[in-house]
């Protein structure tokens, strides 16, 4: 999108002419058809052009091949290989590419990231990106984790105002932007984001909407989210859809960050949804709409649902961490420039490490790697085996509870803490015990402790009485959803989950001891979860503040103070069921 011309977008309304001149702005040249499109009668032109999308969604800055079950994934077949990294991403790009190919993507590309990338605020990755041809990608929540004004930085350019260059370098910006078409300023409503992107390709105008979950609010923190607004997806995407239409512009994809969850172990290609958010979204948009990436929810999936006209139309989603490319194939009418239904093929490619590594982008994550490697190769600690983040279906991680008790441990003496509990979504990684291809030493890195632990949090602590602690707990499950946090080891309760959500939680104790209404509990979090995030929204009620040290920095210091650590057993929590 041409930046020059979004002052003509407002909230309300975007100009017709203002759509049909950033159109023309973006338009590129007409790629010739690919050699698989069927010609029409002799001496005629075909009556459709072909398009491909490529789409990817989730990378989290993933440039080395992710570790642990973040770098696994059950393929087509039903068996589970390794899978990611962005020299072999590259390679699987360009084998799919042809001249008819658009890449795009579904947010969080940033953020959450390894130190490879979140050490210099995530520029290696969008200059990738760049590199490999990204146009245009919705913006995820993660992409809000600095602020709307570092995100408008990573895209317009210019060195952080607090960090400076990185060894690349002023930084010049994308060519490419995320985009919100529902976030808006909450001064003025105007769009904080550009809301679309429009390309030509063979002739015709293929639009791109963006949306970002409308739950960002309360999974950001509040810092990251200030002065902005988060209105419903699909009431945002169809006022742009309809403007967009009246410029021409009839073949739209909606590229959002937000999704469904799955049953696990079924192929990419299949569709075992859980109907949630993501349906919600891909079956209300406006019929003009034909296509739904998705991403939020790093799931593999190709599902097709009914618009409100009684169209089918395909949802998808590609995993997370380079895992996966969806491959989106259509023809363009070229009389209606609408995208013919019946057209449509999609299909999910497991990024495979069998290939051959694109040898540019290797090169280029390896100079990476050598400038932070001096802080990232610096060894912390030691582990016993294998501390992962796989819950096995309570919701109790050895890797959380690990986390929860080197917060304790960083927040007793300046805040008095007495229990810790720590968000699971928080934890982005397994430590592993022996990283592939080496020999098994425990040793764990800082590089390896940030990618558990990447956003830089503040730890603080907060008093909530007995009852407020009970109800922090109940709060884990909801008609939406669970989310069961991480409980440092001086905390016990008995969860029954055969109960009505809101009644489940008994027989809390601290170290022993059962905790009464009344009584005044120093809680140690983070900051997100101290302002409320997840729907955590009684920990807003506590008194007399404290912040201590970031979460990073209480998670290397614990590391090394209590080496080798074997994996905490995970019974904290009592569950009935």
């Amino acid at each position: 999108m041409t930046r020059a011309l979004l002052p003509r977008l407002a909230v309300a309304g975007i100009a017709v002419i203002g759509i049909a001149a950033m159109s023309a702005g973006t338009a590129g040249a007409a790629l010739v058809p690919s050699s698989h499109h069927k010609p029409g009668k002799p001496g005629k032109p075909a009556a459709s052009v072909p398009v491909r999308l490529l789409t990817i969604n989730d990378l989290h800055g993933n440039l080395e091949p992710p570790t642990g079950s973040g770098g696994r994934i059950v393929d087509e077949t039903g068996q589970t290989v390794d899978a990611g990294g962005a020299a072999y991403l590259a390679t699987h790009l360009k084998q799919l590419t042809d001249k008819n190919t658009l890449m795009v993507a579904a947010g969080d590309l940033i953020g959450a990231s390894p130190l490879l990338s979140a050490a210099y605020h995530d520029e290696p990755t969008v200059a990738l990106l760049d590199k490999l041809g990204l146009k245009a990608s919705s913006a995820g929540n993660h992409e809000f984790d600095e602020g709307i004004t570092e995100l408008n930085r990573i895209m317009k350019g210019g060195c952080h105002p607090v960090d400076g260059c990185s060894p690349a370098g002023r930084w010049k910006g994308t060519s490419f932007d995320f985009l919100g078409a529902n976030v808006l300023k909450e001064s003025n409503g105007a769009y904080a984001l550009p809301p679309f992107y429009v390309k030509k390709i063979n002739g015709v105008k293929v639009g791109f909407i963006g949306l970002v979950t409308q739950t960002t609010p309360s999974i950001v923190t509040a810092a990251g989210i200030k002065g902005l607004k988060f209105t419903e997806e699909v009431g945002a995407a169809n006022k742009v859809s309809r403007l967009l239409a009246r410029a021409g512009v009839k073949a739209q994809v909606v590229l959002v960050h937000e999704g469904d969850n799955v049953t696990p172990g079924q192929s990419p290609d299949a569709c075992p949804v859980v109907p949630g958010a993501g349906s919600r979204i891909a079956a209300g948009l406006d019929p003009q709409i034909d296509l739904v990436v998705s991403g939020h929810s790093h799931q593999a999936y190709i599902c097709k649902t009914t618009d409100p006209a009684g169209q089918v139309r395909y949802y998808t989603q590609g995993s997370s961490f380079g895992r996966v490319i969806t491959q989106i194939d259509f023809q363009v009418d070229k009389k209606t420039h609408d995208v013919i239904r019946s057209s449509v093929v999609a299909d999910n490619h497991v990024v495979t490490r069998t290939v051959t590594p694109d040898p540019e982008t290797a090169a280029y994550v390896q100079t990476w790697k050598d400038r932070v490697s001096t802080v990232a190769n610096k060894a912390v600690g030691k582990i016993t085996a294998n501390i992962g983040r796989d819950s096995g279906g309570t919701g109790e991680s050895a890797l959380g509870d690990l986390i929860a008790d080197a917060q304790l441990e960083a927040t007793k003496s300046g805040g008095n803490a007495e229990i810790a509990l720590m968000n699971p979504g928080g934890v982005r990684a397994d430590l592993t015990y022996a990283q592939s291809g080496s020999e098994g030493d425990g040793v764990v890195t800082y590089g390896e402790a940030f990618t558990v632990q990447p956003f830089n949090n503040l730890m603080q602590v907060v008093t909530l009485t007995g009852a407020q602690l009970k109800a922090v707990l109940e709060q884990q499950w909801t008609a939406s959803g669970t989310k069961v946090l991480l409980p440092s080891a001086s905390l016990t309760y008995t969860a029954d989950l055969t109960k009505p959500i809101g009644s489940r939680v008994s027989d809390i104790k601290i170290n022993g001891t059962a905790v009464t209404d009344a009584q005044q509990i120093r809680v140690a979090a983070n900051n997100f979860l101290v302002g409320g995030g997840d729907g955590f929204t009684v920990f807003t009620q506590g008194t007399d503040l404290w912040s201590g040290p970031l979460d990073i920095d209480a998670f290397v210091a614990y590391l090394g103070a209590h080496s080798p650590i074997a994996p905490p057993a995970t019974n904290r929590i009592t569950f009935v069921q």
